[in-house]
């Protein structure tokens, strides 16, 4: 176990990208360079990707920090060897649901909408396809599941039932909110925000504060503006081009996933250093 300052720091939890270490009163989340799709993390890491996850979080925490406390003490302080790719949290009580706004439709929403004319209980107009631009944006939560089982979409009724109107209310206006945010700061720069998930919890004062990461390549579904055609898939900046290849591949989504070929690594990589040099105007190095 890696020591701050002098103390000792245990591993709470090990996730699908992230791990969780107990620091004192902090948590100290720490994002490897694992990679995930369909609830299954894949064999094969991209270099860098926790860094720059973690500095892209940062950067969008913010940008949003008028809109909703988050959890960030230090993006200094905290173990040598988790430098740039962790972050020193205050402990929250997460909701247990995943917060999901969506702009556009496509993946699950798309198949979705394609079954049932809406998504997550919310009625769509007809005729929209892959890459269509919604009426306005939508929020479509999931269940937050274990690693190895799949987030299930549910309807807003269902996260009433779980946290509570008031709170389910809450939530929906802040994810809404955070995505019309980075909707429009993304725009500026050439990037569309698809959709976008976001992980909540409550504070030792009860209120809900923005955790885990946010509006990055893992979490969002990023477009390039010149690039959007409806009507079919999208180039994309995100983790998009490793669902291809795996779907191309013939994985079934079961586990083990298949190791990934070391050009779609290298494509995956140069997609999120693209983006993170987009949306923040640095240099990546």
């Amino acid at each position: 176990m890696p020591a701050s300052e002098g103390r000792v720091v245990e591993l709470l939890h090990s996730g699908k990208v992230r791990d969780v270490y107990a620091d004192g009163d902090d948590l100290v989340l720490v994002a490897s360079d694992r990679l995930s799709i369909y609830d299954v993390v894949l064999p094969t890491p991209i270099p860098d990707k926790g860094r720059l996850l973690t500095q892209l979080s940062l950067w969008w925490f913010e940008q949003l920090a008028d809109l909703v406390p988050n959890h960030v003490v230090s993006a200094t302080e905290v173990p040598a060897e988790f430098a740039g790719r962790a972050i020193r949290c205050r402990r929250l009580r997460m909701v247990p649901v995943e917060c999901v706004a969506r702009g556009y439709l496509t993946g699950s929403g798309l198949a979705e909408y394609r079954r049932t004319q809406s998504v997550c209980g919310v009625a769509l107009p007809p005729g929209l396809v892959d890459g269509s631009r919604l009426p306005e944006p939508i929020f479509t939560p999931t269940t937050k599941a274990a690693v190895g089982d799949h987030d299930e979409a549910i309807t807003f009724a269902q996260v009433a039932a779980q946290v509570g109107a008031q709170t389910a209310e809450r939530l929906r206006e802040i994810t809404l909110d955070v995505y019309r945010r980075g909707v429009q700061i993304a725009a500026a720069r050439g990037v569309i925000v698809a959709d976008t998930k976001l992980e909540l919890g409550w504070g030792p004062d009860g209120t809900l504060t923005l955790g885990d990461e946010v509006l990055t390549s893992d979490s969002s579904r990023f477009w390039p503006t010149e690039g959007w055609a409806p009507g079919g898939p999208q180039p994309s900046f995100d983790k998009q081009i490793v669902r291809d290849w795996a779907t191309n591949a013939g994985w079934d989504r079961t586990p083990p996933a298949p190791v990934v070929p070391e050009e779609v690594i290298a494509a995956t990589r140069a997609r999120y250093i693209e983006v993170y040099e987009r949306l923040t105007g640095r240099s990546w190095s």
